[in-house]
């Protein structure tokens, strides 16, 4: 900037000179430099309409008097493009660590929920259970949710629902209002992840989508598994009544904090790039979810989940422990520290196929290696290989360290679909996982009932461990039939927005949001 001052009389100031913008565009490579000529008289006493990015240390308000104003001059941004679309990733990961507390709550406290409800084993199993029943039942719903009113209403919505159902559940004189309250918190969790992939879809570039998805993955099963420790010594100090209570009102925080923070899109905040074109003409959500469903590319991924997921969740989620303590005759500590390196064997994966995938450029070739890797870790437990405790425990983390093959299913979905239907094309894959469980589940326990009173429990788990494998084998097996093509590295599209027509593009922004700016760059 050159400029010539002047003094026009008291408290008057008056600067002339040439004035050169710096600044880039996402959808550019160079620069673009904007130079213009102009006056501006500033005053104590005069407060322009429009405010401009010039500041001198004696003057407080100032006026401007154009003769050739440059086009576009705007007020410096408080965030930029990568921290908002970061920290509103951060605010739905939390949402997210969340609901997996949620979902483990009852295993952790199970013997204070007995006393407290004077319920059997079995009705323990299906209080616990509701949470699965509504979450599988939902998925498909949330997911046209997602993409026609939007991740930040359905999340916010689905984390006042779970505060409520958990506040009830803690507060419920018996069974039967615990139900209903468990219901609900299955109800109110179940949106959160769906919604945090269509998210992830918006703002950050189709070639680390994978990443993010296993970085959630990750995140989840290490909240999962710090949970349980927690939640025991809470019940100690407090009541287990306390803890489902305080878990009612961090949803209810994490509601507030996600309205206020949370945007579905760039768009919202003003900003001109975004990850997902705007499609060419608009679809009924009816006429969206019937493209889905007849993609061809969308069901390879749900029948993988079926097997490799479904195996793993219905295993890790019941049957490990008791396996490993009659089928091998392992201690229950022993057993524990089997399942617990099983777990982070998942979460360690997860970060690593993700980032794998997006290094190689390859969704289906590293999908295929661990989904095979997964279902051959299965045969020293079909062939009841016996190590040293040490090679256990090593084996049992390298056998979920492979698990997350099924994680690749949520990227090819949201990459083989159109962009705006990246939640519906998740939700399809995702019901995957937990109908295999679902199955899975109750068959190995109808098998070691039928098995077991004839041939001995070590039989009756072998047989089981038979069924788990084939369910393995049989999802890698379907790798074989996905189909994906990796994105091409392209710009993201640009959406240059000024004046007014930014302002409502950016609904929220300046009421508390972490939107300022109307363009930021990636």
């Amino acid at each position: 900037m050159s400029c010539a001052r002047t003094n026009t009389g008291p408290g008057k100031v008056s600067i002339s000179g040439t004035f050169s913008v710096f600044h880039s565009i996402a959808s550019l490579e160079q620069p673009l430099v904007a130079s213009s000529t102009y006056s501006v008289s500033l005053s104590k006493a005069h407060k322009p309409a429009a405010a401009y990015s010039l500041h001198m240390r004696d003057t407080e308000a100032w006026s401007t008097t154009p003769r050739a104003m440059p086009a576009d001059i705007e007020p410096p941004r408080r965030i930029g493009f990568a921290a908002t679309a970061l920290f509103i990733y951060l605010i739905l990961l939390a949402g997210y660590v969340l609901s997996y507390v949620h979902r483990t709550a009852p295993a952790a406290i199970a013997g204070e929920l007995t006393q407290a409800f004077q319920v059997s084993g079995a009705l323990l199993g299906t209080l616990a259970a509701t949470y699965f029943y509504v979450y599988t039942l939902l998925q498909v719903p949330v997911g046209v949710l997602a993409d026609t009113v939007g991740p930040r209403v359905v999340v916010t919505a689905g984390a006042v629902v779970a505060a409520v159902g958990s506040i009830l559940f803690g507060l419920a004189p018996g069974w039967e209002l615990a139900a209903v309250g468990r219901l609900l918190v299955g109800m109110g969790v179940a949106v959160t992840f769906v919604a945090l992939l269509k998210v992830c879809a918006n703002w950050f570039p189709p070639q680390r989508f994978a990443t993010f998805n296993g970085i959630t993955l990750l995140a989840g099963n290490l909240g999962a598994a710090a949970a349980g420790a927690p939640l025991a010594w809470l019940v100690t100090v407090a009541s287990w009544r306390s803890v489902f209570v305080g878990l009612g009102l961090a949803s209810l925080a994490l509601a507030v904090l996600t309205w206020i923070v949370v945007r579905d899109s760039p768009r919202e905040c003003g900003f001109e790039v975004s990850y997902a074109p705007p499609p060419a003409v608009a679809t009924h959500w009816a006429q969206a979810l019937r493209a889905v469903l007849a993609n061809p590319a969308s069901w390879p991924g749900f029948f993988v989940n079926v097997g490799v997921a479904g195996s793993f969740f219905a295993f890790a989620g019941l049957w490990v422990v008791p396996y490993l303590r009659e089928g091998r005759g392992l201690s229950q500590a022993v057993a524990s520290h089997h399942a617990s390196l099983l777990v982070l064997g998942v979460a360690a994966g997860s970060l690593v196929v993700g980032l794998l995938s997006d290094r190689l450029r390859s969704r289906i070739g590293v999908m295929r290696l661990f989904a095979l890797m997964y279902a051959l870790s299965w045969l020293p437990l079909v062939l009841r290989w016996e190590p040293s405790l040490a090679l256990s425990y090593a084996w049992f983390f390298v056998m979920g360290l492979f698990v997350p093959a099924f994680v690749l299913t949520w990227t090819v979905a949201k990459e083989m679909n159109p962009p705006e239907h990246a939640g519906m094309a998740v939700s399809l894959v995702n019901v995957g996982i937990f109908l295999g469980a679902g199955i899975l589940q109750p068959l190995a326990g109808a098998l070691l009932d039928a098995v077991r009173p004839v041939l001995g429990p070590t039989a009756a788990w072998d047989r089981a461990i038979w069924l788990f494998a084939a369910s393995a084998a049989a999802g890698a097996l379907c790798t074989l039939f996905v189909r994906h093509e990796y994105p091409a590295p392209a710009p993201a599209h640009s959406r240059r927005q000024t004046g007014a027509a930014a302002t409502a593009a950016r609904p929220g922004a300046g009421h508390g949001s972490v939107c300022h700016s109307k363009r930021g760059n990636p």
